[in-house]
């Protein structure tokens, strides 16, 4: 369902170890970080902004006909990039929801992004992210997959997340969750998780939202069927021109 009163954030800059200028690389006629925003437009949730650690990625966006913010270079994490851009272009406080997409998603499916805002507020949670099943045996200990522990009821697609790890979890038998990194904030839990200092658990596990459930923010998760394709090396930028390929 839309959320109108929802604010569409979608932080990115140009360092990146594996895939250096990573939101420019071209994939067909546009570069990454204008598909990531087409398709965050195409979700029809609210206004789409990018959060831009550098002028080049807010010049394509631009001429794509987009909304871009530029924010300092510096910021620690894409999440302050996001709260600072929210900041910039909502001074008002108009919108109650902040989303968060990660600018490395060029085919992300629409559907995802409103999902990711039901979770939020059907779970009446401080933040709200989404999780798949996983049905490949092997992304079950592969530490680049992270894993949720959530709990869901018979019938139903929205429960609390518990935990998240790179380890396979919970133990057992049932099924194993994996985590997409799509999140859905209060306006007040952003602020707040922005100003909180980094958790043991999250240095542990490499794993930034770890730091909302060491002090008792609440996030929800919501169950969906497809995973987010995400491009972190040349091998995946290459397949992201293959499915997209006209």
């Amino acid at each position: 369902m839309p959320h109108k009163s929802t604010l569409v954030v979608i932080p990115a800059r140009l360092a990146a170890s594996r895939l250096p200028d990573k939101p420019l690389a071209m994939i067909g006629a546009d570069p990454m970080i204008v598909h990531v925003w087409k398709r965050a437009i195409a979700a029809d949730v609210g206004p789409v902004i990018v959060a831009c650690g550098d002028k080049p990625i807010a010049e394509a966006i631009r001429a794509a006909g987009g909304t871009a913010v530029l924010t300092a270079a510096e910021l620690p994490s894409g999440s302050d990039r996001v709260w600072v851009a929210a900041q910039t272009f909502d001074s008002e406080s108009k919108y109650d929801h902040v989303i968060n997409i990660q600018g490395d998603l060029p085919t992300l499916e629409p559907a995802l992004v409103s999902a990711a805002v039901d979770a939020l507020v059907q779970g009446n949670a401080d933040m709200g992210t989404l999780v798949a099943r996983i049905t490949d045996d092997r992304e079950r200990d592969d530490p680049n997959v992270v894993k949720a522990a959530v709990d869901f009821a018979p019938g139903e697609s929205v429960a609390p997340a518990l935990y998240f790890s790179r380890n396979r979890i919970p133990s057992g038998d049932g099924p194993t969750y994996h985590h997409i990194g799509i999140y859905a904030y209060t306006r007040a839990a952003l602020k707040r998780f922005v100003a909180l200092p980094p958790a043991g658990l999250e240095t542990r596990e490499r794993l930034e939202q770890l730091r909302a459930l060491t002090n008792g923010m609440t996030i929800s998760a919501g169950l969906v069927d497809s995973i987010p394709f995400g491009v972190d090396t040349p091998a995946d930028l290459e397949r992201a021109r293959r499915i997209l390929a006209p």
